[in-house]
Order: structure tokens, then C-alpha cells, then sequence
């Protein structure tokens, strides 16, 4: 991978006489789309969900458009917005479009019924974190047709060529399925796990907590804090959080804080073990 300037890169790849190809999020992009329709013939764009399964979606799904001006005012004025993560450029072998197309079709559907999902193939933030952890020998599979990509990767734009672009079968457990959620995502969903836990467990502790804040937020602040000091087991994180939610007034626990050199655990222990002996109940 190698930092780029997407205008230079598509002059670069025409000069090569490859064609050039736009991803485009059709749904987070209609103006774009609608204005790229008006000038582009029947082989030259493609909607990808069309002839799918998911076809009902065709309209707002992605599409493909081969691109033939870097000069084009519609695609300098994509790139001159690549925080609003409208997809990504792809290079390909003249005549491969109805490939390319075929090849993401292939991928579309992630998962068995009834817990399917889609591959958002087209979202330049889930092509980043695939190229970022696949081995170069598992890039073929991956991209199929695509020879070379240029996308935005949330800082600045990246370049990635694929060692040997051609067709290739769906493989029965494809590793860009298996890329861990970033962290930002993993604490989402867990905030989302306990807050649901919360409700339905200690619903009316929480009533009486959102009359002095918002829940959520009081629970964004206690999971950054359990990350701050290196807490991440369950165990942890819920003593932490049901300690909290029930603090007496004045509290049992007089300071959270970790000692200095402390282990994750030994602070964990110590506190639990605290909280037993003030509460009247036998230490581990």
C-alpha cells in the first residue's frame, strides 16, 4: 500500500490503457449518481444488487461506472469530499466491467439464512480494514478483476495492487470475513449489550439515574473508564457498572483509582475484595 493522488493514479492507469471504474454508494450519493446516468451509455454503468437476490434494492444499492476523464467535474468533486466515504476507485483490463460486476455479485450475501447480511463491498471504510489485514497472497480473491485500487482510508488516500487480477471462485470461509470490528464498533455493541442488560435487570436503578444524566452517557463514561485501567472481562466490567449504578451515598468504595504499578487484576481483586469486607461479607 502506498499513500496517492487519485487524479494522478487514474492518468497513471489510463496510460497503462486500463480501464478505470467508480464504486459509488448510490444510496449516500443520488445527485452524483443521477448526473453520472445522464452521459453514461448501457455497458458503461451497472447497478450491482440488479439480477441479484436482492434486487428490490437495486436502486439504492451500489454502482459501478467506467470512468474515461480524470477531468471529469463530478468525480474531482467526489474526491474532493473522501470524508464522505462515497466508495473507491478500481483499475481493470479493458472489457472486464460485466467481470467485476459478476465478481462482487458473488460476494454480495454474507452469513445462512436466517442470519444473512450484506457485504458492503462498496464502502471504502470495510474495503480499508480488509486490505489492512489480508496477506498480499489473499489479495487476488478478495479484489478478482481489480488490477489496482485507489481509496480513502480515513486519513489520507491509499493505492494497493492486486499480484494477480483474474476470476476466482468465492472461497468457502473468505478471510475478509473474519477481520476483527474496529474498536470503535466492538465498544458500540457492547455498550448496546449492557445497556439492554441494564433495562431489563435494573431497570429501576437506571430510571433513577436518568433523573440526575443520560443513561447512555453515564455508560459510555464508566466503559471508558474500565478501558482506561485495563478491565475488559465480563467480571470486570460488571462490577464496575452495577457497583456504580447502585453508589450509596456517602460511597462504600472511596477511590476507584488504581495504585501506582498496579495490574489490571491485582486492582480488580483488591477492589472487590474492598467492597466485601465494608459490606459485611467474607473476603476471597
Amino acid at each position: 500500500m502506498m499513500a496517492a493522488c487519485p487524479q494522478q493514479w487514474m492518468i497513471d492507469q489510463l496510460k497503462l490503457d486500463h480501464a478505470l471504474c467508480l464504486i459509488l454508494d448510490s444510496e449516500g450519493e443520488l445527485d452524483v449518481r443521477q448526473a453520472l446516468l445522464k452521459n453514461s451509455g448501457p455497458d458503461q454503468h451497472c447497478s450491482v444488487y440488479s439480477e441479484t437476490q436482492v434486487s428490490d434494492l437495486a436502486d439504492a444499492g451500489p454502482f459501478i461506472f467506467l470512468v474515461d476523464n480524470p477531468d471529469d467535474e463530478r468525480i474531482r468533486g467526489l474526491l474532493k469530499v473522501p470524508e464522505r466515504n462515497w466508495g473507491w476507485l478500481a483499475s481493470i483490463r479493458r472489457g472486464d466491467l460485466s467481470t467485476l460486476i459478476q465478481h462482487w455479485r458473488e460476494r454480495l450475501i454474507i452469513g445462512t439464512r436466517p442470519n444473512q447480511a450484506l457485504y458492503r463491498f462498496h464502502d471504502n471504510r470495510v474495503l480499508t480494514r480488509a486490505l489492512g489485514h489480508l496477506p498480499e497472497e489473499a489479495r487476488p480473491e478478495y479484489l478478482g478483476p481489480t488490477i489496482s485500487a485507489c481509496y480513502w482510508q480515513g486519513v489520507s488516500w491509499e493505492v494497493i495492487h492486486n499480484p494477480a487480477p483474474g476470476e476466482y471462485p468465492l472461497p468457502a470461509d473468505p478471510m475478509w470475513l473474519n477481520i476483527p470490528a474496529p474498536a470503535s464498533q466492538s465498544m458500540e455493541m457492547l455498550q448496546s449489550n449492557i445497556y439492554r442488560y441494564l433495562w431489563a435487570e435494573h431497570s429501576g436503578d437506571l430510571m433513577r439515574l436518568s433523573q440526575r444524566q443520560d443513561p447512555s452517557l453515564w455508560l459510555a463514561e464508566q466503559l471508558t473508564q474500565a478501558q482506561q485501567w485495563g478491565w475488559s472481562v465480563p467480571e470486570q466490567l460488571h462490577f464496575l457498572i452495577i457497583n456504580k449504578l447502585n453508589e450509596t451515598e456517602p460511597p462504600i468504595i472511596k477511590n476507584w483509582l488504581p495504585h501506582a504499578g498496579e495490574a489490571p487484576q491485582v486492582h480488580f481483586e483488591r477492589l472487590f475484595n474492598e467492597l466485601k469486607f465494608w459490606s459485611g461479607e467474607p473476603s476471597a
